[in-house]
């Protein structure tokens, strides 16, 4: 499957972003008749209803021109960081799998998807289930590839060797957050990812909205939607996020002095690493798709990589809040302590 250099995420349209249809419509074929033809969402995103809402965009004609994925794992029967509900209702277990795809699968109204991805590992189950289970749904033509997403390499290599020795079909791409102030997956995720091969999708290549010119040393920090939601990885008064501005400061003296938006310098940073398949950017109104787009046309000196690797040196992640993942032996202090 071949995909253009910027892949449209949809994880704002709906009830976590732009509760309107028509308009997030609006964007969806705005992009698609900007060349691009690669859509990422997933069951969880303003639970299920953005995929209801991607299947809306793609039902005058179009699914058969794009490249459709989506993703499983949250539990989708609370809110998002909400405890409760049923144990059974989420995961990477086959149980829910082989029960979730036909929810996704009616939610965007087609016959098969692109691209099944598993959004995050899960301690409880192997991974010799999960791709088992995702194997079947291939073979059954439900879906044509999966992939991971925000997998450790160590576990992406695990599941390379299960599939190899059980005969099994792979994970063929893997989705890590990934910018310029989200560097860590440099280390080990991005050369793992080449050397088998797989496509990589980086999530929030704008850091969640720091890349866009907005945050500036000596400003008010902007209001945004991203910051109500989630106002812990922009409380300037912690050092990680005092750290992010005076990156995000010095980054956009070095676009300004490059003749470049920001968020073209952000993105096409991104998009330079010989690693990288498709970043996702993830727009919520039509301006901000469309400060997007002109990204696949710039091409970063030497000279300015090079100023980017001192403002943040490469392997570098300014603030462990924005991994997406947390690992249980991190998490769980038990796992440290006899």
């Amino acid at each position: 499957m071949q995909v253009s250099p910027l892949c449209l995420g949809a994880m704002m349209f709906g009830a976590w972003g732009e509760p309107d249809h028509d308009a997030s419509v609006k964007i969806i074929h705005r992009a698609l008749d900007a060349g691009i033809n690669f859509i990422d969402t997933a069951d969880v995103y303003s639970l299920g209803e953005s995929e209801v809402i991607v299947g809306k965009a793609l039902a005058d004609g179009r699914r058969d021109d794009v490249i459709l994925a989506t993703k499983f794992h949250a539990p989708m029967d609370v809110a998002l960081g909400q405890s409760g509900g049923d144990p059974n209702k989420r995961g990477n277990s086959r149980r829910w799998i082989v029960s979730e795809v036909e929810s996704s699968l009616r939610r965007l109204n087609t016959d098969w998807i692109d691209l099944y991805q598993v959004h995050r590992p899960e301690d409880g189950t192997d991974v010799e289930e999960t791709l088992a289970a995702l194997t079947d749904l291939q073979r059954q033509g439900k879906i044509r590839a999966f992939g991971s997403s925000t997998f450790p390499a160590h576990q992406i290599v695990e599941a390379q060797w299960i599939a190899r020795d059980r005969k099994l079909s792979r994970f063929v791409t893997e989705q890590p957050p990934y910018s310029i102030l989200v560097r860590g997956i440099e280390t080990d995720v991005l050369p793992v990812a080449e050397q088998y091969g797989m496509g990589v999708l980086p999530w929030s290549p704008l850091a969640g909205g720091w890349l866009t010119g907005r945050y500036r040393k000596g400003e008010d920090a902007p209001q945004s939607h991203r910051a109500a939601w989630r106002p812990g990885r922009y409380d300037l008064s912690k050092p990680d996020n005092q750290a992010k501005l005076d990156a995000a400061d010095a980054l956009a003296v070095l676009a300004d002095e490059a003749g470049i938006p920001l968020i073209h310098l952000a993105l096409a940073f991104v998009l330079q690493h010989p690693a990288i398949t498709a970043p996702i950017i993830g727009p919520r109104t039509l301006e901000q798709l469309e400060s997007q787009l002109g990204a696949v046309d710039v091409t970063l000196s030497g000279d300015v990589l090079d100023r980017i690797d001192e403002i943040v040196p490469p392997g570098i992640t300014l603030s462990r809040a924005d991994t997406g993942y947390i690992p249980p032996a991190l998490e769980d202090a038990s796992r440290r302590r006899r």
